[in-house]
């Protein structure tokens, strides 16, 4: 055993047949490998018990085989379901990444980003936590590590984003709202410090705009994005004298609390209540009601953001173009039956 654990990248390419420099290269996860060949020194690998250091080879190079996820609430189905896709492009390029979750604070964001910048990392793909500044990512920009962001973008920032249509799904799914009949909308959760609340918001507005809905009945209520902040914004809206009758939420979690606190009240949702969700994680359409959802492709989006920063590392660039995501509404039960032939008596009553 003592024998097979000094084996060398010289065994390697005595017993697959091929050069040192092509063993090296799979052991770094090269792409520019053909896959039949890689096979090969992989099986050689494990035949001859070559224990790859790969400390020892970062030292040897610019930089390590490492790729961040700097994710920045994992406790969201969303986050988790995109993290997944992220991970799955990063698997078959053969690299294991290295994931954090900030809890959306900042602070612990740029503790992770100091450590993932000591440790040479390769590449960045970030959903910033609430409260990021531009220049806290001033430190990898210089040292031109590739860093793409997901979902969220920055002011000012220069950093690539991967988004979808925030706009659009907000605007598609208000008008599905209005179409139904309602005149008194809400917005549920968010907080105007993220830039994907004022695209989210502005599509919402547009279509009121758009429709004809009176701007004393676009009701906007900020809160937290999870269903905590779902059940306080309901609360505080069936509070009103006059409350709105269908309500377009930030994300998913802010519409499942909705749909929580609705139950509690002895609501319906759908019939006393429309509820309108924004990521459609797999949750949405297991719900009870199932949950009418703006749908983002959440995977593709996570694919496509590894996708970018794997060709930004290989090109040795710190520059992508931005990609906006094409958006749907998935419609579910949670709207209920159109307003105008089944009016939501008894909201007043109930608030």
């Amino acid at each position: 055993m003592a024998s097979r654990a000094k084996a060398t990248i010289l065994d390697i390419a005595r017993e697959a047949g091929v050069s040192k420099s092509t063993v090296s290269l799979v052991l770094q996860g090269s792409g520019l490998i053909r896959p039949e060949t890689a096979l090969k020194v992989r099986k050689a690998i494990e035949d001859v018990g070559y224990v790859y250091n790969r400390g020892a080879a970062n030292l040897r190079k610019a930089h390590s085989n490492v790729i961040g996820m700097v994710i920045n609430d994992l406790t969201n189905p969303f986050f988790a379901e995109l993290a997944v896709g992220m991970e799955r492009v990063f698997q078959s390029a053969g690299i294991v990444p290295f994931i954090a979750n900030t809890a959306e604070n900042p602070v612990r964001q740029e503790e992770v980003l100091k450590s993932l910048m000591e440790q040479g990392v390769a590449g960045l793909v970030v959903s910033p936590a609430r409260g990021t500044t531009p220049g806290a990512f001033h430190r990898l920009e210089t040292a031109g590590v590739p860093v793409v962001f997901v979902m969220r973008r920055l002011p000012e920032s220069r950093i690539p984003v991967i988004t979808p249509d925030n706009h659009r799904g907000a605007y598609l799914a208000t008008a599905h709202l209005i179409g139904k009949g309602h005149r008194r909308l809400a917005f549920f959760g968010g907080s105007s410090d993220l830039v994907v609340y004022h695209e989210r918001l502005g599509g919402f507005r547009e279509a009121c705009e758009a429709l004809g809905i009176e701007p004393a009945d676009r009701l906007v209520f900020e809160g937290e994005t999870s269903r905590k902040g779902g059940i306080a914004c309901l609360e505080t809206a069936l509070a009103m004298a006059a409350p709105p009758t269908a309500a377009l939420c930030f994300n998913d979690a802010v519409a499942f609390g909705v749909l929580l606190a609705l139950r509690k009240r002895g609501l319906e949702p759908g019939a006393d209540f429309a509820v309108v969700g924004f990521d459609d994680v797999a949750e949405a359409e297991h719900y009870m009601p199932a949950l009418t959802s703006v749908a983002v492709n959440t995977a593709g989006l996570g694919e496509r953001a590894a996708h970018v920063v794997l060709k930004m590392i290989q090109s040795r660039t710190t520059r992508a173009e931005d990609h906006i995501g094409a958006v749907n509404l998935v419609v579910r039960e949670s709207c209920g039956p159109d307003r105008k032939e089944h009016g939501c008596a008894g909201m007043g009553d109930a608030a």
